[in-house]
């Protein structure tokens, strides 16, 4: 049986979401067997390229298809009067805006198969009217790090800083990702509070910037730091240009930590991203036994101690301890490549095996 030939969704943008970058490595590893193509560039291109495929697929939620409503409904929609396999991954659901749930309903009722990026989104819809219209050919398909660590890093002036807060005797504790309401990443300045009352001069990094939207998230954000008392230990890198600037700031941190409302789940990129630099992670356990047996990764960077658990409702003060017992000792993070490739492998097969299935 001949391999199933892909068409991929990307954007035009120049600086692109982690969804959007997954959708271009998927293209990169599936190699000669799909193109990219970028959407709303013309119907009559759309179906040239439809015609040299045998299935398409479209990521969801893609920062650069913000403003385009009706797009992904006619890539769909053309995809499937082309007799065409039609495949949407699912990366959030329940936490997108109610608005966006709406345009990509009638993409989520036209495709043929479903995938969704960990247990939590595939019960999160599972749990709505539109999955009993929705097709039931469905699976979960682990999500590798789309950042990695280049050969040779660029330092920066954030990077800078905080060599210069380490030189002067201060523990950097850090946190990479965007800071939005949801992810409450004012928890890890409680930790700090902590580890200030136990004596350790400690500073926090946030490698990251806020989204902007409708919340006061970065007023809210300050007036917390303020609140603490923390006001010259914070510091936010806001927008970071390249993954050599990245991951020369993640260097520069002694540990990271998190403090999740739902504990760690596989949609955590930034974790992921984190524990893969070198330095050790502590973050709080999943709420759900098994919500990791999908993912090689997570469960690897587990069982080296990359990712340093601690139970599901720990506080503050249980993780300030287990802060400073890994401080202790880098993460080992030998042999990740493989593991990564490996991972990438998991994906295609996964993807390969449902349309297959539904076939």
């Amino acid at each position: 049986m001949p391999a199933t030939r892909y068409l991929i969704m990307i954007s035009n943008a120049e600086q692109t979401c982690g969804v959007e970058e997954f959708s271009r490595l998927l293209a990169h590893r599936l190699g000669a067997r799909a193109a990219t193509r970028a959407l709303g560039f013309g119907l009559a291109g759309l179906l040239r390229a439809l015609k040299r495929s045998d299935a398409l697929i479209l990521n969801f939620p893609v920062v650069g298809w913000k403003k385009k409503l009706l797009g992904p409904t006619l890539a769909a929609a053309s995809a499937r009067i082309c007799g065409k396999r039609t495949m949407a991954i699912l990366h959030e659901w329940a936490s997108l805006d109610w608005k966006r749930r709406v345009v990509l309903a009638p993409v989520v009722l036209l495709a043929t198969e479903l995938c969704f990026s960990a247990p939590e989104i595939a019960d999160e819809f599972a749990a709505t009217l539109l999955s009993r219209l929705a097709t039931g050919h469905r699976t979960i398909i682990p999500i590798p790090p789309n950042l990695t660590a280049p050969d040779t890093l660029t330092p920066g002036s954030f990077s800078a800083r905080l060599s210069r807060e380490r030189a002067g005797g201060r523990m950097i504790l850090g946190q990479f990702g965007s800071i939005y309401p949801q992810k409450q990443v004012t928890s890890v300045l409680s930790v700090a509070t902590d580890l200030r009352a136990r004596g350790e001069d400690v500073f926090v990094a946030f490698a990251g910037s806020f989204i902007k939207g409708q919340d006061t998230v970065e007023q809210d954000f300050f007036a917390t730091v303020d609140r603490l008392g923390l006001s010259d230990r914070v510091a936010v890198s806001g927008f970071i240009e390249s993954d050599a600037e990245l991951f020369a700031i993640l260097r520069e941190v002694d540990v990271f930590c998190y403090l999740l409302p739902d504990g760690l789940s596989s949609r955590r990129g930034s974790v992921l991203a984190a524990a893969t630099s070198g330095k050790p992670v502590v973050v709080n356990a999943p709420a759900s036994p098994g919500t990791l047996d999908h993912h090689r990764l997570f469960r690897r960077l587990i069982e080296t101690g990359s990712i340093r658990l601690i139970p599901t409702g720990a506080d503050a003060a249980a993780a300030a301890e287990a802060v400073l017992k890994a401080r202790q000792a880098d993460a080992r993070t030998t042999g990740l490549a493989g593991e990564i490739d490996a991972l990438w492998c998991d994906v295609v097969a996964k993807i390969d095996a449902c349309l297959r299935d539904s076939a």
